[in-house]
């Protein structure tokens, strides 16, 4: 253990030392009683209490932002999805206006809402403390949305993903007449075929999550990479969703740019394309690795059975 107790802290080693602690990445709005807007990134977002509802993060006391913060009577607080890089960087940065050409809401106390995050928290200014180079601002909780998106996360310096840390589950203790009816189900297609996909989609889909895409927004993005364009019913025949969920997400991915609809219907733009490269890659990574254990010609013959049982549902 290193030992700092003449405090000649090393700025340096000591901010790397921080940057352990992975956190999430938020931007923090407000709007003065003048209209004036302002956000800024920021990962010192914390809880401070449930009952009354207290959230906090710090500022820069040399920040130009921070004239605006001190007379808003209220903030909010975007926490980012895993695929709002762009928006991370964009309040991270000097710009004349950081709200130009992007979707915002009002909030409490006119403080800007960011449109798809993973979650938003409007506060009002509840307590202002010195906390050494900075203002630790705290804020009591008056709203807020839970969009169920993964987040961003900020480690070491740069941008990660998360991904849910998969635990074994416990085995249930066998007895005879436990085997005798596992037996039967073992030659019973359809919940073999249920228990695979349930197996494939237990580390599938918190891949796809992290993201920051819905499962539904992941499926179409696929689908659509794979069909130049289609209309609303050729999507509802190869995303097996419903109009509804089908209109939710391609209202979402419209808005982030990945997707556009002409007369024809939809297509990928070369946002959409990039996205759905990654979501290949992930795809193709997990197929390799669920199948790692058979041979081709099994693979070959799994493909082909599944493909002859897709053709006679249809």
């Amino acid at each position: 253990m290193t030992d700092h107790t003449d405090n000649t802290l090393d700025p340096r080693a000591f901010r790397r030392a921080l940057g352990n602690f992975a956190t999430g990445v938020t931007v923090v709005t407000a709007t003065a009683p003048n209209g004036t807007r302002v956000g800024m990134t920021a990962n010192s977002f914390n809880s401070v209490s449930l009952d009354p509802p207290l959230v906090l993060w710090s500022i820069d006391k040399r920040s130009g932002s921070y004239p605006i913060f001190e007379q808003a009577s209220h903030f909010a607080i975007n926490v980012l999805a895993a695929d709002q890089v762009d928006l991370s960087n964009r309040f991270a940065r000097p710009s004349e206006d950081k709200f130009a050409g992007i979707e915002v809401s009002a909030g409490a106390g006119d403080a800007p809402l960011l449109a798809d995050c993973a979650a938003r928290f409007q506060c009002e200014k509840y307590q202002q403390i010195d906390g050494g180079d900075h203002w630790i601002l705290i804020g009591k909780v008056v709203a807020f949305d839970d969009l169920g998106r993964a987040p961003l996360v900020y480690h070491q310096g740069a941008y990660s993903m998360v991904l849910p840390y998969q635990q074994v589950s416990e085995k249930v203790a066998d007895n005879a007449g436990a085997s005798a009816r596992q037996e039967r189900l073992n030659h019973n297609v359809y919940y073999l075929l249920t228990q695979a996909l349930r197996s494939y989609q237990a580390s599938y889909q918190p891949k796809q999550l992290s993201t920051g895409l819905r499962i539904s927004e992941a499926r179409m993005l696929l689908v659509l990479d794979s069909n130049a364009c289609l209309d609303m019913t050729g999507l509802m025949a190869e995303v097996a969703m419903s109009s509804r969920e089908i209109e939710e997400a391609q209202e979402t991915l419209r808005r982030k740019g990945l997707i556009a609809s002409t007369e024809n219907g939809y297509h990928l733009t070369t946002a959409g394309e990039r996205q759905a490269e990654v979501l290949r890659d992930i795809a193709a990574k997990q197929q390799e690795q669920m199948l790692a254990a058979f041979s081709a010609d099994e693979v070959g013959i799994l493909k082909k059975l599944l493909r002859g049982i897709i053709a006679n549902a249809n």
